[in-house]
């Protein structure tokens, strides 16, 4: 062969296009500001904080300013600010409006909010709700609903509700839109023909079609009534059987307008209850659910994922405890088109392993290194193709945690548990793989005293002790007593007394705890739970689940808001941290797995949120990821 400056050219081509990774395509993700927020810390300070954005440099500086209605701008910082996004305002300030603005010093995105400040001093917001009678808030969802830049929040409004195995009728599921002065946007009533319950209104919050401004997605049926009084289906069928429950009639799948509530489109739901028509028997229903009562068939998840990679789709779940179906859409250019769909009893070599490994929770996120979301079902893992990635075959469990969970593990992790009893009560396992990296076993009911087959009902996995590298995990329920490491090594032989949410609230890295109307500290010296923050006249949703409404980093630095309801029903109380950090980093909604896990933390038992990468003392450098903001051209 004679080489020449030719041939070396292209033989230097070609040896760059085979070793040179492709480069990913970047995801389309929401437009926010600067997000800055004022609060009252004592009766002379005021909190004052704010997003750095993904568009920022990494060594962007801020200035901060207060104004009077009457004064002039007062410079807060002495230097420009570096290292934090967050300052705290001390001096004597008289009750009234005070403005603070935050502007980069070399240009970039500037932000301003208005503080009321009063004699009481309240370190929170508040939303005033137009609740109907015998409902309460339960649920929320945040989204930029008009394109803004500022989230607006999605409140399901609960009333009599129902689990799938009691009998009765249900209240309608009610929908409401807030703006965050307490701007009512839109009602949306899905009808007697949607049962009330954790397991059945999923709703879907996000921008889908790139347009700068979110969708809501719901499961829809004859007598939905859209935020434009528009119904959907038949207005005057009821499909309620004597026992209240839903097991005939049409179900659909509907888009909405987030700005005003329109229903934008609807399709049939996938899959049908029973193939063989809307009207199914008992006996076909059993045949196919593996009950006829509906139960299993009446267990729903929904999620969305980026299956392409650079644009999201809605992906709508049904069963999990025996058959389990996932049904991916995309909304492009006002069409609702399908996907793909996955189903564990077709007949696709391979997918009868994934029967029956479900959750009553999801979660999404790249596990395999591809650029394109994964879902995590449970103890399984559907591809972005919609075929099955992997079944580890433990079966069925109600909590979920997803993450870089262990940073000495390579990739990305699962902490599970397992309701039944088994070798698996804890398992700890690798995303990409499914590999079972740990696991503990429950304790058999001989020993516990308890039921046959008890497992754990609750498990977490947080950070919450810096002397052990990555997250702790702990579980309630079959007497499993103790506390683990990220590796699997036991650690402690004393259980938290929560185990429920979790926040990053104060000024370091660990993770506290959130139960009920609290936020509270691992004190691992001591092994006790210490209260930081109290709520007072303030509640939490689903019951023993004592959920927050929602937990999320809304706005201000990266640290997570709590919105819960007032006991009488009236407002949300949205708190957020007045501590100070010396951290700071690219707000958490710009982070693609905490941004998805934040869609579906409504989602049947709801779980907190993850990023995609480990926070803690011994974290690495936060790599940004490749993603495209959007904004609305409205």
């Amino acid at each position: 062969m004679i080489l020449n400056k030719t041939t070396v050219k292209a033989a230097v081509l070609l040896f760059l296009f085979f070793s040179v990774p492709i480069v990913q395509a970047q995801r389309q993700m929401e437009y926010l500001n600067r997000g800055v927020v004022a609060v009252q810390a004592g009766k002379d300070s005021v909190f004052v904080s704010w997003r750095l954005l993904h568009s920022d440099e990494e060594n962007v500086a801020f200035d901060v300013y207060r104004q009077t209605a009457r004064g002039k701008p007062v410079k807060l910082n002495k230097k420009p600010m570096t290292e934090v996004t967050s300052l705290m305002d001390i001096a004597p300030l008289a009750n009234g409006l005070y403005s603070y603005s935050v502007k980069p010093v070399k240009g970039g995105e500037e932000g301003s909010c208005i503080l009321e400040k009063t004699e009481a001093g309240n370190p929170w917001l508040t939303i005033p709700l137009q609740t109907p009678d015998r409902y309460s808030p339960g649920d929320i969802s945040p989204g930029d609903l008009d394109g803004d830049g500022d989230y607006e929040l999605v409140v399901h409004m609960t009333g009599r509700g129902r689990d799938n195995g009691q009998r009765g009728a249900t209240d309608e599921p009610v929908f409401h839109a807030y703006k965050l002065d307490g701007t009512l946007l839109w009602r949306i009533n899905l009808g007697r023909n949607i049962r009330e319950g954790a397991h059945y209104t999923q709703f879907m919050v996000y921008d889908l079609d790139g347009d700068g401004r979110a969708e809501v997605v719901m499961k829809t049926a004859d007598g939905t009534t859209d935020g434009k009084g528009k119904v959907i289906g038949n207005a005057t069928a009821d499909h309620r059987n004597e026992d209240g429950h839903i097991v005939r009639g049409p179900e659909f799948l509907t888009v909405f307008d987030g700005l005003t509530g329109a229903a934008l489109a609807s399709t049939n739901y996938w899959p049908s209850r029973d193939p063989s028509g809307d009207n199914p028997s008992a006996e076909e229903m059993n045949e196919v659910w593996g009950d006829g009562r509906a139960n299993r068939s009446e267990r729903y998840l929904a999620c969305v994922a980026y299956l392409d990679g650079v644009h999201p789709s809605i992906v709508m779940c049904r069963g999990y405890y025996t058959r389990s179906t996932l049904a991916a859409y995309d909304w492009h250019d006002g069409k609702l088109t399908l996907r793909w769909t996955f189903d564990s009893d077709d007949n696709t070599p391979g997918n009868r392993d994934y029967r029956g490994q479900g959750n009553h929770n999801l979660s999404v996120g790249d596990v395999d290194g591809d650029g394109c979301d994964e879902i995590i079902y449970g103890a399984a893992v559907i591809d972005n193709d919609g075929k099955g990635l992997y079944s580890t075959g433990l079966g069925h469990a109600d909590a979920m945690h997803f993450s870089d969970l262990d940073p000495s593990h390579p990739g990305l992790e699962v902490f599970n548990i397992q309701e039944k009893f088994s070798d698996a009560g804890l398992n700890f396992r690798d995303a990409k793989t499914g590999e079972v990296l740990w696991r503990v076993a429950s304790v058999k009911a001989d020993e516990a005293g308890g039921d046959k087959g008890e497992g754990p009902g609750r498990g977490v996995s947080f950070n919450v002790d810096p002397r052990y590298s990555g997250n702790e995990c702990w579980a309630f329920g079959a007497q499993m007593k103790g506390m683990w490491n990220a590796q699997g090594k036991k650690i402690s032989e004393t259980t938290p007394t929560t185990c429920n949410f979790a926040v990053w609230w104060d000024g370091d890295l660990l993770r506290e705890l959130l139960d009920k109307n609290q936020v509270m500290k691992w004190d691992w010296n001591a092994e006790k739970v210490v209260p930081l923050m109290v709520a007072n006249d303030c509640t939490s949703n689903n019951g023993t689940k004592s959920n927050p409404g929602l937990s999320a980093d809304l706005f201000g630095d990266w640290r997570e808001e709590v919105v819960l309801r007032t006991t009488d029903n009236k407002s949300l109380c949205i708190f957020t941290t007045t501590i100070p950090t010396n951290h700071r980093f690219v707000t958490l909604m710009q982070d693609p797995i905490y941004r998805l896990g934040i869609v579906w933390q409504n989602v049947a038992y709801n779980q907190p949120p993850h990023p995609g990468f480990f926070m803690g003392d011994d974290m690495g450098k936060v790599i940004k990821p490749n993603i495209k903001i959007v904004k609305s051209k409205r």
